[in-house]
């Protein structure tokens, strides 16, 4: 299984006092991950699930990839995927689809560290994925530990480039 894992888009700034988990997209985030969902679209990326974490500008993200891809139907929020999650629930989750290709989309520094666990067998990797980035892992899968090799890493800037 292709195991991809995107950021979410720039949100707003966080206020003191306010609730984190309803930090939305700004417009230059939105316009942003409108064109990374473009360039999938023209890449022909398809997905059997676009899971999300349940935070505003996550979801906002994975909705607006899924609808480029016109792949609304596929989208699930997955609570493991919030800031704090489990590593090793995500892997397992990740796991139970016998799919070709799926796509998770959350936080840092949660998915660095969950890339790291994939290819690398423990959280200490030194890799950052930038907001709206998309990494990419083949044959991931989960026997007694998460495997996995990382394909790329993209900014939405170099995915722009590859037109």
């Amino acid at each position: 299984m292709d195991l991809f894992v995107l950021r979410h888009g720039k949100a707003g700034p966080s206020l003191n006092g306010s609730d984190d988990s309803k930090r939305a997209l700004t417009g230059d985030g939105k316009d942003e991950i409108r064109k990374v969902g473009k360039w999938m679209r023209r890449k022909k990326f398809k997905f059997d699930i676009i899971a999300t974490s349940p935070l505003t500008r996550a979801y906002e993200t994975a909705e607006i990839v899924a609808r480029s891809l016109g792949q609304k139907n596929r989208l699930a929020v997955w609570e493991e995927l919030a800031p704090g999650g489990d590593l090793d629930t995500i892997c397992y989750h990740a796991a139970q689809y016998d799919e070709d290709a799926i796509l998770l989309t959350g936080h840092e520094p949660l998915l660095s560290m969950l890339i790291s666990r994939i290819i690398a067998g423990n959280d200490s990797a030194s890799l950052i994925l930038a907001k709206g980035g998309l990494a990419k892992i083949r044959n991931y899968s989960f026997d007694k530990r998460p495997s996995g090799d990382l394909q790329w890493l993209l900014t939405p800037g170099q995915m722009m480039e590859m037109r």
